[in-house]
C-alpha cells in the first residue's frame, strides 16, 4: 500500500489558537482524507512549538512553571484539532525529553559530523515573534518586523553556535527549482529563489542558557547553549515518526509528502530545514504547500489590534462542517482572505441549509413516500475533484461537488416526481439517490460528519427523513 505522510506546521503556545490555526488544520486534515479516499496508508502530524522564548516569556507573565504553561496551552490546541474533526495520527510535544530532546540532539551531531556548525560571537537584531535574527535591510521601513510590525525587536550579542547555511545555496537553488523540492503555489517557489539569489549567511542555531532561561533542548556536549527553536521545532515533523528511537518507523513515513505551512514560516521551511536535512544525510520533504493568511476587516490577527477570534467559539455556534466549509470552499488557499462572521453565516443559509440540507430533505421524503426498496450503488471520485486536489484548489472542488447539487435540484424542479408514479417514479429516484450518494462521497474529505450522516441516510434499502442537516440560521 501507498504511503502518505503529511504535517501541519507546529504551532507556538504561547497564547490560545486563533481562526488561523483552524485554517491549517483543516486543510492538512482534507488533504489527508483525500488520500486515505485514494486508498493509501496516511499519516499527519501536528504538535507543540513549546521550547520558544515566547513561551518562557508568556509563563512568567502568567506565573506558571514553564512546563505547566505549555503542557496547558498545547492541549488546548489538541482539543481544537478534535473539535475541528481533523485526524491527527500524532501529536508531538517539543518538550518531549524521552523523544523529542534524543531526536533533536541525534541532528544536531549528525550536522555537527559534516562539519557544519561552529560556535562564534555575535550581535543582531532578534523577532521574538519569530524566534530569528535579521538584518536591517529584511526589516520594513520602520525597521521591525514584517511578520510582527509594531513590536520592537532585541539588541542581541552573545556567543551561538551558527550552521553553515551558506554552503548549501546552490544545491537548495538547484533541488526547488527542479521541484525536487516542490513548493506550492509557483508564487511562493518564486520567492524563495530571489531570496536564495540574494545570497545565504550562515544561522546561529544556539542560544545561552541565560537567555533561554535553561528552557529547551540542550546542546550535545555543550552544557552552557540549548538548541535553536527553529533547529528543534523543524525536527518534530522526523521525532513525531520516529527518528532518533525507533529507526524501522521512521524509515516507513519519511520523508514527509507535504508540509502543510503558512506563508510567514516559509523561509524556514524551503531553506533552513531542507539545508539541515542535507547537511545530516538525510532525505528531503517532496513537497511544501503554503497557504495565505486570514485577515479581519483588512487587518493581520493580532492580540494587539484585538481581532483575534477564537475557533472553539465558532464551532460551538455554527458546527465543525460549516467552518471546514467555510475555509475551504470560500477562499483561495494560497491568498489572504478576510474572514467575517456575517460571510460565514451566509454561506451557511445559502449553501448548506437552503443547497445540500434542502437537496437532502427533499429526496429522502421522496423516497420514503413512494416506499420504493433502493439497491446499493458504486461511488467514485469525481474527476474535477481530483484535478482540483492535486493542485490543492479545495475551493474548485467543492465548487465542482456543489454544481451537481444545483444540477440535481434543478432535475426535481424539472421532473416533478411527486406528480411521477411506477417505472417513471423508481427511475427519477433511482438517479436522483445515486447522484445524493455521490455527492456524500465525494464531501468525504470536506465535511466529514455530514457526509457520514448522507450515507448512513441513503444506505436502503428504505430512506426514510430525519432530522434537517443544517436548520436554517436567523
Amino acid at each position: 500500500m501507498k504511503k502518505f505522510y503529511i504535517t501541519a506546521a507546529i504551532p507556538y503556545v504561547n497564547a490560545a489558537p486563533h481562526i488561523g490555526h483552524a485554517l491549517e488544520f483543516v486543510q492538512t486534515d482534507v488533504i489527508a482524507r483525500f488520500h486515505k479516499l485514494l486508498g493509501e496508508e496516511t499519516l499527519m502530524l501536528s504538535g507543540g512549538d513549546e521550547n520558544a522564548l515566547k513561551n518562557v516569556q508568556a509563563a512568567e507573565v502568567a506565573g506558571i512553571p514553564i512546563q505547566d504553561f505549555v503542557d496547558k496551552n498545547t492541549q488546548i490546541f489538541h482539543k481544537l484539532t478534535h473539535k475541528l474533526n481533523t485526524e491527527f495520527d500524532i501529536w508531538q510535544k517539543g518538550s518531549n525529553k524521552e523523544k523529542h530532546f534524543a531526536s533533536s540532539q541525534k541532528l544536531w551531531k549528525l550536522c555537527e559530523e559534516s562539519g557544519d556548525i561552529y560556535k562564534k560571537e555575535y550581535e543582531g537584531l532578534y523577532c521574538v515573534g519569530c524566534e530569528t535574527f535579521y538584518s536591517k535591510e529584511e526589516l520594513d521601513e520602520n525597521g521591525e518586523c514584517r511578520e510582527h510590525p509594531g513590536k520592537k525587536l532585541q539588541k542581541v550579542a552573545e556567543e551561538n553556535y551558527f550552521f553553515k547555511l551558506s554552503k548549501y545555496e546552490k544545491k537548495l537553488t538547484k533541488l526547488i527549482e527542479t521541484d525536487k523540492l516542490k513548493i506550492i503555489p509557483e508564487t511562493r517557489k518564486n520567492e524563495v529563489l530571489s531570496f536564495l539569489k540574494t545570497g545565504l549567511n550562515d544561522i546561529s542555531i544556539s542560544r545561552t542558557n541565560e537567555r533561554a532561561k535553561n528552557w529547551g533542548v540542550p546542546v550535545p556536549n555543550d552544557p552552557t547553549q540549548r538548541i535553536y527553536v527553529w533547529f528543534d521545532a523543524l525536527n518534530i515533523y522526523q521525532s513525531g515518526i520516529g527518528f532518533g528511537w525507533d529507526l524501522d518507523n521512521y524509515k516507513k513515513w519519511w520523508p514527509a509528502d507535504v508540509h502543510v505551512i503558512g506563508k510567514g514560516i516559509t523561509r524556514f521551511h524551503a531553506i533552513y530545514w531542507p539545508a539541515f536535512l542535507l547537511s545530516a544525510g538525510l532525505e528531503l520533504p517532496k513537497a511544501i504547500f503554503v497557504h495565505g493568511y486570514f485577515t479581519v476587516n483588512g487587518q493581520k490577527i493580532s492580540k494587539s489590534v484585538g481581532n483575534v477570534i477564537d475557533p472553539l467559539y465558532l464551532i460551538k455556534n455554527y458546527g465543525a462542517d460549516t467552518l471546514r466549509y467555510y475555509f475551504l470552499g470560500k477562499f483561495n488557499p494560497f491568498t489572504d482572505g478576510d474572514f467575517s462572521e456575517e460571510k460565514l453565516k451566509h454561506a451557511y443559509n445559502s449553501d448548506l441549509a437552503n443547497g445540500l440540507g434542502n437537496l437532502v430533505a427533499r429526496i429522502a421524503k421522496l423516497c420514503e413516500r413512494s416506499e420504493i426498496s433502493f439497491e446499493t450503488t458504486e461511488t467514485s471520485i469525481k474527476t474535477d475533484v481530483r484535478t482540483a486536489f492535486k493542485n490543492y484548489r479545495f475551493d474548485r472542488a467543492l465548487e465542482a461537488i456543489w454544481a451537481d447539487i444545483k444540477k440535481l435540484d434543478g432535475e426535481i424542479e424539472k421532473t416533478r416526481p411527486w406528480e411521477l408514479k411506477g417505472s417513471e417514479l423508481k427511475k427519477c429516484l433511482e438517479d436522483a439517490t445515486t447522484t445524493i450518494r455521490n455527492i456524500a462521497y465525494n464531501l468525504k474529505p470536506f465535511l466529514p460528519e455530514t457526509s457520514e450522516k448522507i450515507e448512513k441516510q441513503f444506505k436502503g434499502p428504505k430512506i426514510k427523513s430525519g432530522e434537517p442537516l443544517f436548520p436554517r440560521l436567523v
